[in-house]
């Protein structure tokens, strides 16, 4: 079994969660049955961006990362709070951990600015936010990462995307690294995207 863990900051958008627990999901009941996700937040409450509130499953202090075979981190709004989280000490201990395993990290959006702030991005390719009206590019390349222009870039073990409407794209992404192209196929074929 392959264990995924879901971290959530205060102010993350419910439908980047939602993507990793749902493609995962199916795979646990109808595709190869390895993957199960567990979500993990700083707080007993999670407020999504949109008003939405969520439980998670465990708190970080409650889990042992060493369980854990890859990363999955949706993005968020600053307006919601979302960076006082996300650029937390707690948050890059997470991240950091993963990284020195080179056990796979899937970011959706501005997430990937969490591997930036992190150190982890130098010299690296990512993307992050690319709307032109946004500062978020600007800010990923602050930090030392090497931006390209697509709407998902995956370097090494890391995978870092454009916007929310890559949000299915990079589950799928994860899946296929934790498992295989034939069963992410499957998976896909069967949730309608083939």
């Amino acid at each position: 079994m392959k264990k995924i863990l879901l971290l959530l900051a205060n102010g993350f958008e419910a439908v980047e969660a939602s993507v990793f627990t749902d493609v995962l999901g199916w795979n646990k009941w109808e595709g190869d049955g390895t993957t199960e996700v567990v979500t993990v937040g700083l707080h007993e409450q999670l407020q999504c961006t949109w008003n939405f509130k969520v439980t998670p499953e465990k708190l970080l202090h409650e889990i042992t990362l060493e369980d854990f075979d890859a990363l999955a981190i949706p993005g968020g709004f600053e307006e919601a709070g979302f960076y006082e989280d996300a650029f937390s000490e707690e948050f890059q201990t997470v991240v950091r951990h993963f990284d020195e395993r080179k056990k796979p990290i899937a970011t959706i959006c501005v997430a990937s600015l969490i591997l930036g702030n992190c150190g982890i991005l130098q010299h690296r390719q990512a993307t992050t936010f690319n709307h032109p009206t946004s500062k978020r590019l600007a800010q990923l390349e602050s930090f030392g990462a090497t931006i390209v222009n697509e709407r998902i870039v995956q370097t090494d073990h890391l995978i870092t995307s454009s916007n929310p409407g890559t949000a299915f794209d990079v589950a799928f992404r994860l899946l296929e690294t934790l498992t295989s192209s034939e069963n992410t196929m499957k998976v896909k074929d069967l949730m309608g995207f083939r």
